[in-house]
């Protein structure tokens, strides 16, 4: 019978997780901490347990660091069993850390038994195909301005910890704003090659005459104005990172270069003939489609599986609007706003961001600028922020039930009130036409009860809240 050891310290979770494992037809051993968990590979000899087919470890745990015992595993004899991070913490830079030293996956509590027993059957089949990443160096920096807790910044953190082991091609997709470039800076941060360069070339910015002189370099002589000889971007990253942001704006004769340098690992500067070697790993990005197959594709097919040997893909702000209230704390550090009315949180949640994280971001430091106090109003955002918008989300116009669109009016009907009120709860409730309690129940239902807001004014009539 095939084996789950389970490292929990919180008891009753403990107990719970024997009780999944168990009715999945396997056998479960759990410990309360990282020191049961040692004594139990011990007690194998030194090795790895052979009845053990996947481990589910905690990462805060009372005697230690469940990252730490991760490491120690993919250094030592226990390598090839995989394991299942858990945690309460659902933070980018643990995510990122767990799966570029190996985690087999990453959950986060309160667990989905769906996706838990998902992930355990998983691991238990391939048992003899997992490997470990070796490994590296852990810096103590957070990847940037990378923000998110959601399942679908969840599934980035991941696949940049996975890509952060290797040294495959990375091709990142995504929408304008959404932070490709911060994706990008992560993978080499976190990868071997950290200590050498990044070298970015933003080839949307350079005149298309100018392109393969800025990737290859070139000669003296080689063209007008080639007065001395210049080294390119492939030769700055040296044994780097190479991120190559908009690769989609390559036209067909320098894709073609480009696929020979991807593919070979060699190159000639322009106007000449010396056939030069790159070591650095490439990483592009872009805002086009490049698919195969895919209406008014950017890339030729052959250069896009040579990029896209790892592929991820951003998703746009609307669909993770359960991180606007961490990206608004994150935006206004520095700034001298500290919070925003619920009137304007609404607003930031009802709005559509076209241009994404980046967008928003502009919003808030603007706001912060102009509010003149600590806390951002509705009256600090500018149009269409200010005043109806309608939500971006996709396929509303499609939608012809009279439910659906009941509720979508409902929302925006009570985001009014409250930008109206300023964000006093009562006062909307009153401009409404209900009572408090139906209003506090709608705000939960349309995801408008967010955390880390300032209510301006009073919730009650009598001043005290």
């Amino acid at each position: 019978m095939n084996r789950v050891l389970i490292v929990e310290d919180e008891a009753g979770l403990r107990q719970g997780l024997v009780d999944v494992i168990v009715s999945m037809g396997l056998e479960a051993l759990a410990v309360p901490g990282l020191t049961e968990a040692r004594q139990a590979f011990a007690r194998g000899g030194g090795a790895a347990l052979a009845p053990v087919d996947c481990l589910l470890l905690d990462i805060r745990l009372r005697d230690g660091d469940g990252l730490d015992f991760l490491r120690e595993l993919r250094a030592g004899p226990a390598r090839d069993v995989p394991v299942i991070v858990t945690t309460a913490y659902g933070d980018s830079e643990r995510t990122i850390r767990a799966m570029r030293d190996g985690a087999f996956d990453y959950l986060t509590k309160p667990f989905d038994l769906p996706t838990l027993r998902a992930a355990v059957d998983r691991a238990v089949k391939q048992r003899a195909l997992a490997r470990a990443a070796a490994p590296v160096a852990a810096p103590d920096e957070a990847p940037g301005d990378l923000v998110g807790t959601s399942a679908a910044m969840l599934a980035v953190w991941k696949l940049i910890g996975r890509a952060a082991a290797s040294d495959a091609p990375v091709l990142i997709t995504g929408e304008t704003g959404t932070g490709k470039e911060l994706v990008a800076r992560a993978i080499h941060r976190y990868s071997p090659r950290a200590a050498r360069p990044f070298v970015p070339v933003n080839l949307a910015a350079l005149p298309a005459t100018l392109i393969e002189s800025e990737l290859f370099g070139h000669e003296r002589g080689a063209f007008t104005g080639a007065s001395a000889r210049r080294s390119g971007r492939f030769e700055s990253a040296g044994d780097g990172t190479l991120f190559l942001d908009e690769i989609g704006e390559l036209d067909a004769a320098l894709q073609t270069k480009l696929l020979r340098a991807v593919q070979e690992g060699t190159f000639e500067r322009v106007g000449g003939n010396e056939v030069l070697t790159s070591g650095a790993r490439l990483v592009a990005a872009t805002n086009r489609p490049v698919r195969p197959g895919a209406p008014g594709v950017a890339l030729r097919e052959d250069l896009y599986y040579r990029l896209a040997v790892i592929e991820i893909e951003l998703p746009p702000l609307r669909a993770r609007k359960s991180d606007i209230a961490l990206l608004v704390s994150h935006a206004l550090r520095g700034t001298p706003a500290r919070a925003v009315s619920e009137g304007a949180m609404a607003e930031l949640l009802s709005y559509g961001w076209p241009g994404n994280v980046r967008e928003l971001f502009h919003v808030l430091q603007r706001a912060a600028v102009l509010c003149g106090g600590e806390v951002i109003d509705v009256v600090n955002l500018p149009a269409p922020l200010g005043r109806a918008v309608p939500d971006a989300e996709p396929a509303v116009d499609d939608d012809l039930s009279l439910h659906a669109a009941t509720a979508r009016l409902e929302r925006r009907f009570i985001v009014r009130a409250l930008e109206r009120a300023k964000g006093n709860r009562s006062a909307a409730a009153r401009l409404l036409g209900i009572g408090r309690p139906l209003l506090y129940a709608k705000l939960e239902e349309h995801g408008l009860g967010a955390r880390h807001v300032a209510t301006e004014g009073s919730d009650d009539d009598g001043g005290a809240s």
